[in-house]
């Protein structure tokens, strides 16, 4: 076999430098960078100004935005003792009382006086849009900007704007908890909040909007109080009327049963009580005639039909109850407390000057730097 002769293999140097030319491009262009942002550093400054002093002037001139806040949770049991006592009244109306003398003790008057749900519903109330819209209609404030949809002219651009007006205020006016979590929270109080253009029209309307969510929330516990007895009292009518009628036709049933049992006393002369075997008899004639008329004549007189319903009597007691008590529509309670009371606040919401200011500067810097590159870069290519 002949052999291949291998070649060497030559150890080869590879320089990991870069050539000194690239180094000296780019300290070049870096240089000539450096001097035309010296050169244009006015453009700078001029353009950092302009852009610092419309960033002035729009802080300055913004609309403010103050929010005043209050935070609350739900009432204790004094906060509302007097609603407690006008439903409690109602109790022995909804309790059930047995023969035995036992008394079932109702539970449908619970979700009355339960604290938890009287506070929900009166941030129910604080969030609903209608309760917010009646009570922009009556604000000066909002009216105030309102009448500037008067200019425009197109009746859907106009309910356009009108939506999107009301749709900003409503969110100014908000009610949310302080705990926010993913998890379940047992309870979490709540922050009520109220955005304005000034201090003093914020603690103002927010202040005002509470006393009015505080009368409505005082008016729809009452008013469920009221639909809960009403309710109550149809149910014992009825009741009423079901054993009356069940009473009048066992009464009837009872005296023609002894006006027969009359009828073959006579036939078969017994007179005077008698004894029988048998105590299942459908006309039973045991008594005697005289004592089976007698019985007819009882019957027929009856007029009190709780002689033959006892439970119309149990029922006739609660109605009568219901007619004698009433709700008192001025008992004063709460269904919230203030942790911390409203008060006017002490920074604004919007505009935050310092912000806007320090924004606009760098935007004006960031621009002159860019407008000085793009000239040297137009220059660099021009020469090329």
């Amino acid at each position: 076999m002949s052999q291949q002769e291998q070649p060497p293999i030559v150890n080869q140097q590879y320089s990991l430098q870069s050539p000194s030319y690239f180094q000296n491009n780019d300290e070049v262009a870096l240089r000539e960078l450096l001097i035309a942002l010296w050169e244009g550093k006015w453009i700078v400054v001029v353009l950092t100004a302009i852009f610092s002093v419309a960033a002035v002037f729009f802080a300055l001139n913004a609309p403010e935005w103050w929010s005043s806040s209050a935070k609350i949770t739900q009432p204790q049991l004094q906060d509302m003792s007097a609603y407690q006592q006008q439903v409690k009244q109602f109790q022995p109306v909804f309790d059930v009382y047995q023969e035995d003398g036992t008394v079932l003790v109702s539970e449908e008057l619970d979700h009355l006086v339960d604290t938890e749900i009287l506070f929900q519903r009166f941030i129910d109330a604080f969030n609903s849009s209608s309760n917010k819209r009646r009570f922009l209609e009556s604000s000066e404030e909002f009216q105030s900007f309102k009448a500037e949809l008067t200019t425009i002219t197109e009746p859907e651009v106009k309910k356009s704007e009108a939506r999107k007006l009301y749709a900003e205020w409503f969110q100014r006016i908000s009610a949310e908890p302080i705990i926010k979590s993913n998890k379940k929270v047992a309870f979490s109080p709540y922050e009520i909040a109220f955005q304005s253009t000034t201090q003093a029209s914020s603690y103002s309307l927010l202040n005002n909007y509470i006393k009015i969510i505080q009368k409505k929330a005082h008016a729809d516990a009452l008013n469920n109080l009221q639909a809960v007895v009403k309710g109550k009292r149809n149910e014992l009518i009825q009741q009423k009327r079901i054993l009356e009628t069940q009473a009048k036709n066992k009464l009837l049933v009872e005296t023609e049963r002894a006006e027969y049992a009359m009828l073959i006393a006579r036939s078969a002369g017994v007179n005077k009580p008698i004894q029988t075997n048998s105590d299942n008899e459908m006309f039973g004639i045991d008594l005697g005639s005289k004592a089976l008329e007698a019985k007819v004549q009882a019957l027929k007189s009856v007029k009190n039909l709780s002689v033959v319903e006892p439970r119309l009597q149990q029922i006739e007691a609660k109605l009568d109850m219901l007619n004698n008590l009433e709700i008192e529509r001025s008992v004063e309670f709460q269904t919230f407390r203030f942790l911390e009371n409203v008060e006017q606040p002490i920074s604004r919401d919007e505009p935050k000057r310092a912000l806007i200011v320090f924004v606009g500067t760098i935007l004006g810097g960031v621009l002159g730097v860019m407008v000085v590159l793009a000239s040297f870069v137009f220059r660099r290519a021009e020469k090329k």
